[in-house]
């Protein structure tokens, strides 16, 4: 009689196998919440073949052969700021050379063009502008929902959130301030919000390279005020400057305890068995785990809006690698191809209640985006055209803001990486174009 090889042989048996993953990847089968130290071996190990197979098995689990890609526009309203973070290559002072700022009739004429093209989503972010009123950001969003009511607004980042609060002299009020803005800023007009500004979450990172910041706990506040008020969010780690491997796990860590508050009651209507699991300050908390096998999930396993009673929480994670060209920390060696594949598994991996991952092709490039689908990823983001902030290179020599694809090549991209493209809307509903009339489109209920 033959004997069936179990997973574990299976991967004992591969050439440079790192016996020190055979624990994590029973885990990961058995959809058991990793720890900081499971974290830690999967940035030590030299098997980086186990890890992105250990990703890739996660993410087919979640999505299957799934890939999405969306149609979106970036607006980067000014890039004045009140800050000069020495991470930042973006930033201009008011009367400083490339300094500029948007009129609202700009923005109207930037919306009317992404609408025209057949955006489904502007993404809106910029710098602190120090002089702008607070209504100039209600009426950008009126402004908007005017000219291309069918556009889905994701805009600010936390850190503009709290700037806004202050601005408009909530700033003393801390989440009941946020909640405010936020409020006042949904009512306008506003979808969601991006996941910028987060960097790393940790004190000595923050004070050695993102001095004057906000603080970890503000990002996190300014986010679940938007969760409270039904707006989706994003994440993102940029790392690859002062930090430690040990920081991002912790970072990690920090988002997965908040998203597991934000989730439970959807769990648990859902049927979701929670997980006892030990959090990053060493007290136990319940987990919910979205990555374990089809039989764990009796109803949903992933959250989508209309099911999720109302309340928002974080869609997307999103690795992005620092890029230290023309910033104050252009001495630092930017991340490698092999360390950002590797972050973008491990994110895959610890961040079990995040529903998606996001290989950004523009910070990632279009080719690596391919690598991280078959590593973890089950989004490359969308079409761009314009991006002011931080990229690799452009390959438009007159403009290097112009950072465009189209469909065809982001659906190419995909198919060429052996998944099926799926056009989504900014709430990962799927996208139906109706005719080749780029307005012709609507969201699949």
């Amino acid at each position: 009689m033959t004997t069936l090889e179990t997973p574990r042989e299976a991967l004992q048996r591969r050439p440079n196998f790192d016996p020190r993953l055979l624990d994590i990847a029973d885990k990961v089968r058995d959809g058991v919440r990793l720890s900081f130290e499971d974290g830690m071996t999967l940035y030590e190990t030299p098997d980086i073949w186990t890890l992105g197979g250990m990703a890739h098995e996660v993410r087919m689990r979640m999505h299957g052969e799934i890939a999405y890609y969306n149609v979106n526009r970036h607006i980067n309203y000014s890039n004045v700021c009140a800050l000069s973070c020495t991470f930042c290559a973006f930033y201009r002072k008011k009367d400083q050379e490339g300094a500029y700022e948007f009129s609202i009739e700009q923005i109207k004429e930037e919306a009317i063009k992404a609408a025209s093209g057949g955006a489904t989503e502007l993404h809106i972010v910029g710098g602190l502008h120090p002089w702008l009123p607070f209504d100039y950001y209600t009426d950008m969003m009126l402004a908007i929902r005017e000219v291309a009511p069918q556009l889905h607004i994701k805009a600010f980042t936390a850190v503009e959130i709290v700037h806004l609060a202050r601005i408009s002299k909530r700033g003393k009020d801390g989440v009941e301030g946020y909640r405010a803005v936020l409020s006042e800023l949904k009512e306008a007009g506003l979808g969601s919000l991006p996941g910028g500004g987060a960097e790393v979450f940790d004190d000595r990172v923050h004070d050695e390279a993102f001095k004057g910041k906000i603080k970890a706990f503000q990002w996190l506040d300014v986010h679940r005020a938007a969760h409270e008020l039904g707006l989706n969010t994003n994440a993102t780690m940029l790392y690859g400057h002062v930090e430690s491997r040990a920081e991002r796990i912790g970072h990690m860590l920090i988002l997965r305890e908040q998203q597991d508050a934000t989730l439970r009651d959807w769990a648990a209507d859902q049927g979701i068995a929670l997980q006892q699991a030990t959090k990053h300050d060493g007290d136990q908390g319940d987990a919910v785990v979205l990555y374990g096998n089809d039989d764990a999930y009796p109803n949903e396993r992933l959250p989508m809006p209309e099911h999720a009673g109302g309340n928002g929480y974080y869609q997307t994670i999103i690795p992005l690698p620092f890029f230290p060209d023309k910033s104050e920390l252009e001495h630092l060696p930017a991340p490698t191809g092999l360390e950002n594949l590797r972050t973008l598994a491990i994110s895959r991996l610890m961040l079990d209640n995040f529903p998606h991952v996001k290989a950004f092709w523009i910070m990632q490039s279009l080719e690596m985006a391919q690598v991280m689908l078959q590593n973890g990823a089950d989004d490359i983001d969308g079409t761009v055209v314009w991006y002011d902030i931080t990229k690799l290179i452009s390959s438009d020599e007159d403009d290097p803001t112009h950072q465009e694809v189209g469909v065809f090549e982001l659906q190419k991209a995909i198919r060429d990486a052996g998944f099926e493209p799926v056009e989504r809307d900014t709430l990962y509903r799927k996208v139906v174009r109706q005719s080749d009339e780029p307005t012709d489109w609507r969201v699949l209920d």
